[in-house]
């Protein structure tokens, strides 16, 4: 089957692998007599899956023994409400706005916490920019520091964490990583918590990952759910409540694939890193020479994984997207928020996908010469 390179932002695509391993399995996991969606979560064909997944999520990302790895329901915008409601006893938290999820993220911890502080703003810039971190106005005591470290729409990436302790704050530093988790290493002696959703890179949607230093356990909120306070959730072993066991098995599947990938010497996460880099670099290399097509996002905190980019002619969208679906590339529209295009080129998306687009990005421009 010759399938076409989907670019969607999320739910996004998922390794062909992984699919064709599920659909194998979908009536009869490995002789039990039932598929992943009809099993207990408490039978032991399912514990197997899950201790399987969380085992090889935590070798992928090196996380450290003193970290829980949680799964969890609810999504990127549940945890927005969670992630307060778990962390912030203190009252005041701050955020760095870099974008239109760690801006959601501001607006909804204001229910829960005292004081949701905006330390840094990039709205002046359009959220093209990071703000330099000596410019950020952090609060003496907060509960804890939020940034997204991908936005998703915007298209502006950490490439480095931000250290909390050089910047004088003793705040635990959550993340978002939901669109660029798995694609790179991260440096857990600076965060605190991070979370996602998975069905950008991890798998379908439905499965939230929160991956929380122990000793930020057991602060929740009186108002905090049950189901959603986190040392509940790690008490029980992501099992207090049925958890997303179909979205589990999927990332189980996509832990494995992400085990047997390879690049220069490297494997997992790093290869898949160094893979990415190459991509992105093939794309922006392209676009930055183009005299048709421009991205705005400063060149230090590009991301590697969404890149929104415009024409010049705006007037042209239609004939690009028409052109792009004949050629087998979907889902290049951009966000509504923002217009323009957007290629979201997460793990799952091989670099011939990337050169496809691009090679068809070239042809259109010559073709409105």
């Amino acid at each position: 089957m010759n399938r076409p390179f989907n670019f969607s932002a999320g739910p996004a695509a998922i390794p062909e692998e992984v699919l064709q391993t599920a659909a194998a399995e979908m009536l009869d996991w490995h002789g039990s007599g039932m598929g992943v969606m009809e099993m207990s979560h408490r039978g032991k064909e399912f514990i197997s899956i899950y201790e399987a997944a969380e085992a090889d999520l935590r070798e992928l990302l090196a996380v450290p023994a003193h970290f829980k790895i949680l799964f969890m329901q609810g999504g990127g915008i549940a945890e927005n409400a969670i992630v307060p409601m778990n962390l912030s006893r203190a009252g005041v938290v701050d955020f760095v706005v870099t974008g239109s999820w760690s801006q959601k993220s501001a607006k909804e911890a204001a229910k829960y916490a005292s004081d949701a502080n905006v330390a840094a703003s990039a709205k002046d810039s359009d959220y093209t920019t990071i703000p330099a971190a000596s410019s950020w106005n952090l609060s003496r005591g907060a509960s804890y520091v939020h940034i997204c470290s991908n936005e998703t729409i915007h298209g502006v990436e950490f490439h480095e964490l931000p250290d909390l302790q050089a910047l004088g704050s003793d705040a635990p530093l959550v993340i978002d990583f939901s669109s660029h988790v798995a694609s790179r290493s991260i440096d857990w002696s600076r965060v605190g918590l991070a979370f996602g959703g998975a069905q950008k890179n991890i798998g379908p949607a439905g499965l939230t990952i929160v991956i929380v230093r122990e000793d930020l356990l057991g602060h929740a909120l009186p108002v905090c759910p049950s189901a959603f306070d986190y040392k509940t959730v790690a008490d029980n072993g992501s099992m207090y409540n049925t958890p997303p066991t179909w979205g589990i098995y999927m990332a189980g599947l996509t832990f494995q694939w992400l085990k047997r990938q390879t690049e220069g010497g490297l494997s997992g996460v790093a290869a898949m890193e160094a893979r990415n880099i190459t991509k992105a670099k093939l794309f922006y290399d392209y676009v930055d020479q183009s005299s048709l097509y421009v991205n705005k996002v400063a060149a230090n905190c590009r991301s590697r994984m969404n890149i929104p980019f415009f024409l010049h002619d705006e007037s042209r969208n239609d004939a690009f997207l028409a052109g792009a679906k004949q050629a087998g590339l979907l889902q290049l529209k951009g966000h509504k928020s923002v217009g323009g295009m957007r290629a979201s080129i997460y793990n799952a998306m091989p670099i011939e996908g990337v050169q496809a687009l691009v090679d068809y990005m070239r042809d259109f421009e010559q073709r409105q010469a």
